[in-house]
């Protein structure tokens, strides 16, 4: 299935979905027309019940070198707060979606660019790519969520010197920092993210899913909260045809066949 917007794209094959920016002469900058196709698409995607979501940019230059700030320039309080509301919905979408989302960072990744892919499981890295948190010198902060991701990242004093000396990156110091997981060679990019994909989509459906949540609990509530939840989650899989399958295979010293 290929679903188009004129400046997103989704394209499914099978378990996996590829969803692209796809504005190349403005560097993939998000201005309100892309806000809206990316919650359409990212609409599309879970209706199709996708277990891996791929996000990236179009072209070679940008994966999202961020926001659209000739709109921005002139926002009133109020209005910035709902665009800002906005962005925040589709961070917290690709954060809590069900399966996991690989940004591949194939260029610039500034400003709210950067804070999608940190909304992201995972984060695969070209050796091109350029990251940062560059808003200080616009007069303002991150608003997507960066304040809060990043320090889960990199840590404290290093999300601290991003974000006030609004400072880009290589990919290499990213990937030193962990903000990505990994950087591979640009050409190489697409088809070791499809590689990746294609593993995540065979794994136990969910499994997955329940590891993910789990996840995301450990960074939104207190410890006991998140220990709590992970062993709901744990003895909730049992009885579901992953585990039995899964268990099953291992006993019998064969490869699982998930669902």
């Amino acid at each position: 299935m290929d679903t188009d917007w004129e400046t997103v794209s989704l394209d499914v094959d099978d378990d996996v979905a590829t969803l692209t920016v796809d504005r190349p002469d403005s560097l993939n900058a998000l201005n309100t027309e892309t806000m809206d196709a990316l919650e359409a698409a990212l609409d599309a995607a879970e209706e199709a019940d996708v277990r891996v979501l791929v996000l990236t940019g179009a072209g070679d230059k940008a994966f999202v070198a961020g926001a659209d700030i000739g709109y921005m320039q002139s926002l009133s309080t109020e209005e910035a707060e709902a665009y800002a509301e906005q962005g925040h919905t589709i961070c917290r979408r690709l954060e809590r979606f069900p399966g996991v989302t690989i940004a591949a960072v194939n260029g610039y990744a500034f400003g709210g660019g950067c804070e999608l892919a940190l909304a992201c499981d995972l984060r695969v890295a070209s050796e091109r790519a350029v990251l940062g948190q560059t808003e200080i010198d616009l007069g303002i902060i991150p608003g997507w969520g960066g304040t809060q991701r990043l320090p889960a990242l990199v840590g404290d004093e290093v999300a601290r010197r991003l974000i006030f000396f609004g400072e880009r990156i290589d990919a290499g110091d990213a990937y030193e920092h962990g903000l990505v997981g990994e950087v591979v060679a640009h050409d190489q990019l697409n088809d070791h993210v499809a590689e990746m994909a294609t593993e995540l989509a065979a794994k136990p459906k969910f499994a997955i899913r329940a590891a993910k949540e789990a996840l995301n609990t450990a960074h939104e509530a207190p410890r006991d909260v998140g220990l709590d939840f992970e062993r709901r989650a744990w003895s909730g899989l049992f009885g579901t045809p992953d585990q039995r399958e899964g268990m099953e295979a291992f006993v019998e010293k064969r490869d699982p066949e998930f669902e």
